[in-house]
């Protein structure tokens, strides 16, 4: 499937119960006490593992939200050994991400606060896609440009100020994961 082709929502809800099999199964051998919330957003499947026990659950999660990422990497590489196809799935584990994403946005809306006092770009530090994405995300929707540089995974986002050449260009420079 071509990456611009939509998945159907049978297609994605179909990603979505081959993930929390996988989740479930990881769970049990981890002896981890956790329910499997489904969903779709953003024509995205997505798993959240909720749990009662908070201290389980931070486990989960891991420093900085590693264990999070490895988590997800894991279920989408399971999803595609079924499907076929690659997966653009999405694992949380209690809220995780909402939360990293609000930070995320907080960082970027400094950033642009910034670059509109002083007109200069404003380099931030490294972020893996997800991080550079939600970014990216944030500074169109304030009005600025920004671009990413580097390799893994030292890659980093610059926000600036459009010129008077970019105003008109609507091509988007951002990361897709």
């Amino acid at each position: 499937m071509a990456q611009d082709d939509e998945k159907s929502i049978d297609q994605l809800n179909e990603e979505a119960d081959i993930a929390a099999d996988y989740l479930e199964g990881l769970l049990d051998i981890a002896d981890y006490e956790g329910d499997i919330e489904m969903g779709i957003r953003n024509n995205r499947p997505t798993v959240q593992i909720v749990a009662d026990d908070d201290t389980d659950i931070k486990h989960l999660i891991g420093r900085n939200g590693e264990v999070v990422d490895a988590l997800q990497q894991l279920t989408r590489l399971a999803v595609q050994q079924k499907t076929g196809e690659r997966s653009h799935l999405i694992v949380d584990v209690d809220g995780f991400l909402k939360r990293k994403r609000q930070h995320l946005r907080d960082i970027a809306l400094d950033a642009v606060d910034a670059v509109k006092e002083s007109g200069e770009p404003f380099d931030l530090k490294p972020m893996n896609s997800f991080e550079r994405k939600v970014v990216h995300d944030v500074v169109r929707e304030e009005g600025l440009k920004s671009r990413s540089h580097g390799e893994e995974p030292h890659r980093y986002v610059t926000v600036y100020v459009k010129n008077k050449s970019e105003e008109s260009d609507e091509v988007e420079d951002f990361d897709e994961e």
